[in-house]
């Protein structure tokens, strides 16, 4: 009877401590329990589902302060890549939001708004012509938040990346913030089927890569050269990381040789839209 009673007391202490251990975790969530139970579900699922292994971790995401992330995309799974395993990065085990700019129809399926609100995603139109997207990243930037972006825009099913948007060199120079590079490897795809790869058991490798310091461009008037220059900087990085090439961003009438020369513009502001993945 009383090897019973120890056994009860014994199993109540330690549900009480694993207990209060969730709670403490919950409450240093910044961004509240929906963030903290998404996370605990996307770690489990994650690791079991598609093997994930980070090539050179930890994560080098800060844990303050503001900052993009960019990453390839060949996957509907890749915001769930970037985001595992973060809070494992030096100094600090805090979980924080990405706020990944995600295409609009996306962010309305039905039974997904919880998902979208919880996880902050910045709703894009693909055409472009809204800048309430540009303009609220560059705000949450700012504000020292965390914003993904896929600067490829769709998915990607080739080897190279492929031309970026130059609205992610627009949000990085206009918030002054680091880039922080991703590369994925192995990400599961199955066509234009976007709920197959959630399923499809594989292995995923990422690479980090160093945070890229643009203040070298700060203060120049924007242009779309100074953009492109800027935007093929970031690819170039990313591509680095997975040994693929990339397709340079050219202005009009350019040719490649002129993009690689070219360092200053001269042309009037311009402020693209972020492309919606």
């Amino acid at each position: 009877m009383e090897s019973e009673l120890t056994a009860i007391l014994f199993l109540a202490a330690y549900v009480a401590v694993a207990g209060g251990l969730v709670i403490r975790n919950i409450r240093r969530c910044r961004d509240g329990w929906g963030i903290w139970l998404l996370y605990v579900i996307e770690r489990l699922y994650v690791a079991l589902m598609f093997g994930w292994r980070a090539n050179n971790g930890p994560s080098p995401f800060p844990a303050e302060g503001g900052g993009i992330v960019i990453a390839n995309h060949r996957s509907p799974v890749d915001p769930m890549m970037t985001w595992m395993n973060h809070h494992l990065r030096p100094h600090s085990r805090e979980i924080r939001v990405a706020a990944f700019l995600t295409a609009k129809e996306y962010c309305s399926i039905p039974g997904l708004k919880w998902l979208v609100r919880t996880m902050q995603t910045i709703p894009v139109e693909r055409d472009g012509q809204d800048m309430g997207p540009t303009r609220e990243a560059i705000r949450r930037l700012k504000a020292g938040r965390l914003v993904g972006i896929f600067p490829e825009g769709g998915l990607n099913f080739g080897t190279d990346l492929r031309e970026a948007n130059p609205g992610v060199a627009f949000l990085a120079l206009k918030a002054k913030v680091l880039v922080y590079p991703v590369f994925i490897h192995g990400a599961p795809q199955e066509g234009k089927n976007l709920v197959a790869p959630f399923m499809k058991r594989c292995r995923v490798r990422v690479t980090y890569g160093e945070p890229i310091d643009l203040s070298e461009f700060h203060g120049r008037r924007t242009s779309p050269e100074l953009l492109a220059d800027v935007t093929n900087l970031l690819m170039s990085r990313l591509a680095s990381l997975g040994g693929v090439g990339i397709t340079p961003v050219m202005v009009d009438g350019e040719t490649e040789t002129d993009t690689s020369k070219r360092r200053n513009g001269r042309h009037a502001e311009t402020r693209p839209e972020p492309a919606a993945s």
